[in-house]
């Protein structure tokens, strides 16, 4: 059962689940709707941050719960699943409060177009080890990131009888099982005791293994002795050299453990048994040896019971040195002694002190497998990336959601026209607007920024008359190459072919631009920060000296300053890197932070739904998609028709953007030998030369290709 979540928020400790932000808890039951004032949820419950008290200080929202299976009586389920999550994660933006939503489903696909921040999907785990008396049951959590994916996975335990999840504890099958309290021979009272530097309890103190909260002597355990076990001594038993040792044993400072000292014998537990049955006595190890024994790369773990040996070719040199029923192997050098050399085999690396450096194995003690294995295994294929033009996915991304809503929207326009064409065409292009900001605005749910939606009007942004233009220049492009009209009026330059090459999608593309995302703010001092977009003041045009390349400026004649937007100035900082200008001397600036990523997940979306209408000769949706872009443009800045944006910076950056792209085409074409003969407007190149420009550009109908629009000769031929 995922629980996920809509748009980022402060970040919360781990375990909090999903993070979002929403105005109003959803309470389950009748009586909830999913539409509400601005598209919020409604329904009985505390209102949100602005509504009544009680709400103030609002942390966190649980909305419990959102189900795939449609239920009349739950209006968070079945269709009205994707609206719901959408409206609470708007309000979880416009309000900051974050969002935890429980999603009812077994659809991996409808959690991913969701498109959620951060998504918590639990499922059943069973141990592959599990002991039988184990009565928890087991989950695993994982933590997904929209943009990174899978993050972390968590075991968790369940506890049902609280309703909740609790941290994973490894099941102990002894845990009921009383401890037993070891006793000393001389039947002194325990006490409180420290261990002393030999590691053994002084009289009538417990051991180090004793239970701690053993701290009086009780008549049982003041007359009851430990059993002894045959072969060893009892632990905690009293013995001649001295008192009772402390088990399990507590090694001195640089003594390994294991070793005789001065307060009597060490017992060694567990025995090792020996390759013939019978309990074996107790072999303290050689002194310099660690405790427990670490096997060494390839070699067999030395805590388990000695097996017959089998040789390989391949192990020969590894095998075990025959070294009686308790030997500790593999053997370990320690610096300053010799190695055993009564094994008759080389040492073999084990377990290295602190001040000895690791030793590699040999060749001849790695493991290994034959040639012909390693060459029988295949090389899993690498799955082959699914085309754009098929689907709603785009760089990875599944946008099936926001396609979902254009082509509701045609649907609908043909069955309420009767399977008209044309008069469905004409109902989308005049609902273009009103659809084409709704989907905007889906795209900004979840966003990292906020961008303001009516910043304060800046009197250069303002139109001087209803029809008229303000006092940004744009650079649009109205162009051709003056030398060379002269040589062809001059008949010094033979006819040529011209070839017409139109840009698809144009302002579509166009989107990506560096945009701002508050209002813009005065900077007296000018400069150019490419982390900030905005209008730029200029005390005069930049001059171009090319006449056979277009003005990257266009074609404004007037002399004085000038105010560029960011796409035009970033455009002549990339001539100025190509040597083909000085770079653009700004005295004043007006700018916002910026990011390029602002309209960019709408632009993806209308290029996929643009692709897959002409893949599937759908001319309905084609034509639907460019009235979307085109008016998006060009009624964000000041139209009556769009109240929803009022950005006309925006509408400069994007169209000069659009101007620019041109003009890279262009160089482009010029670099590869074609000469530019005009250029118009946002989406006409005219070129000639011997250069096939096939082979300069991709033709197609993409919007990352060119079509060829007409053709025609110069000078025209006279009538």
């Amino acid at each position: 059962m995922p629980g996920a979540s809509g748009p980022s928020a402060p970040d919360f400790p781990a375990g909090t689940g999903g993070i979002a932000a929403a105005e109003t808890p959803v309470p389950e039951g009748a009586g909830v709707t999913t539409t509400g004032p601005s598209g919020a949820p409604s329904g009985p419950g505390p209102s949100g941050p602005s509504g009544a008290p009680g709400a103030s200080g609002l942390a966190l929202v649980v909305v419990d719960r959102l189900q795939t299976a449609d239920d009349p009586r739950l209006p968070l389920s079945g269709p009205r699943l994707t609206d719901a999550v959408q409206a609470l994660a708007h309000l979880a933006r416009t309000h900051h409060v974050p969002v935890l939503a429980v999603v009812d489903t077994d659809q991996p696909g409808l959690i991913a177009s969701l498109g959620l921040d951060t998504t918590l999907t639990l499922h059943p785990h069973q141990p592959t080890h599990r002991h039988p008396a184990d009565p928890t049951t087991q989950v695993h959590l994982t933590i997904a990131e929209r943009d990174l994916g899978p993050q972390h996975t968590l075991t968790l335990t369940t506890d049902p009888a609280h309703a909740r999840l609790t941290d994973y504890t490894p099941f102990d099958p002894y845990a009921n099982i009383p401890a037993r309290r070891p006793t000393p021979a001389t039947g002194a009272g325990t006490g409180s005791a420290t261990p002393n530097s030999a590691g053994t309890a002084s009289p009538g103190q417990p051991g180090p293994g004793a239970a701690p909260w053993v701290t009086t002597t009780t008549p049982e355990t003041a007359t009851t002795n430990a059993p002894a076990l045959e072969g060893h001594t009892a632990p905690g038993a009293a013995s001649a050299a001295g008192p009772a040792s402390a088990w399990p044993p507590i090694p001195a400072l640089g003594a390994a453990p294991g070793t005789a000292s001065a307060s009597g014998p060490v017992v060694v537990w567990p025995p090792v048994p020996g390759p013939d049955s019978g309990p074996v006595p107790a072999a303290a190890p050689q002194p310099g040896t660690a405790w427990p024994p670490v096997p060494a790369p390839g070699q067999p773990d030395p805590g388990a019971a000695p097996q017959a040996a089998t040789t390989t070719p391949e192990t020969t040199s590894g095998a075990a040195p025959s070294a009686g029923p308790a030997a500790v192997w593999p053997p370990v050098v320690v610096p300053g002694q010799p190695a055993d050399s009564g094994s008759g085999a080389e040492a073999v690396p084990g377990v290295v002190t602190p001040d000895q450096p690791s030793a590699r194995p040999q060749p001849s003690q790695r493991p290994t497998r034959p040639s012909t294995a390693r060459e029988a295994t295949p090389r899993p294929a690498r799955p082959a990336r699914p085309g754009r033009s098929g689907g709603g996915e785009y760089a990875g991304r599944d946008y099936g959601h926001y396609l979902g809503m254009i082509t509701s929207a045609v649907e609908k326009a043909l069955e309420e026209h009767g399977g008209d064409t044309d008069a469905a065409i004409t109902d989308l292009e005049n609902k273009a607007i009103p659809n084409g900001m709704a989907l905007f605005e889906a795209t900004r749910v979840g966003g990292n920024y906020e961008h303001t939606v009516y910043p304060e009007r800046l009197e250069f942004l303002s139109k001087k008359s209803q029809t008229g233009a303000d006092d940004v220049w744009e650079g649009r492009h109205k162009w051709e190459n003056g030398p060379l009209m002269d040589r062809l009026k001059d008949g010094t330059e033979g006819r040529i072919d011209v070839d017409v090459l139109d840009t698809n999608a144009a302002f579509c593309s166009a989107l990506k631009a560096w945009l701002p995302i508050g209002a813009l703010q005065h900077q007296p001092d000018g400069g150019f920060d490419p982390k900030r977009s905005g209008i730029y003041l200029l005390p005069k045009r930049p001059v171009w000296g090319h006449a056979h390349l277009p003005d990257p400026i266009g074609n404004r004649r007037e002399p004085g300053p000038v105010l560029l937007d960011d796409a035009t100035i970033r455009l002549l900082i990339r001539c100025h890197q190509l040597g083909l200008a000085d770079a653009p001397h700004i005295t004043q600036a007006w700018t916002s932070g910026a990011t390029e990523n602002l309209a960019e997940k709408f632009r993806r979306i209308l290029t996929v739904a643009r692709e897959k209408a002409i893949t599937e000769n759908d001319d309905i949706t084609e034509k639907y998609v460019k009235a979307i872009y085109s008016k998006f443009v060009s009624t964000i800045g000041e139209s009556t028709f769009n109240r929803d944006l009022r950005r006309p910076d925006w509408t400069h950056i994007i169209r000069s953007q659009a101007f620019a792209n041109l003009w890279r085409k262009a160089h482009r074409a010029h670099t590869h030998g074609l000469t530019i003969v005009r250029l118009r407007g946002t989406d006409e190149l005219h070129i000639t030369g011997d250069t096939p420009w096939r082979t300069v550009f991709t033709e197609g109908r993409l919007a990352t290709q060119m079509k060829l629009k007409n053709q025609y000769t110069l000078p025209a031929k006279a009538a």
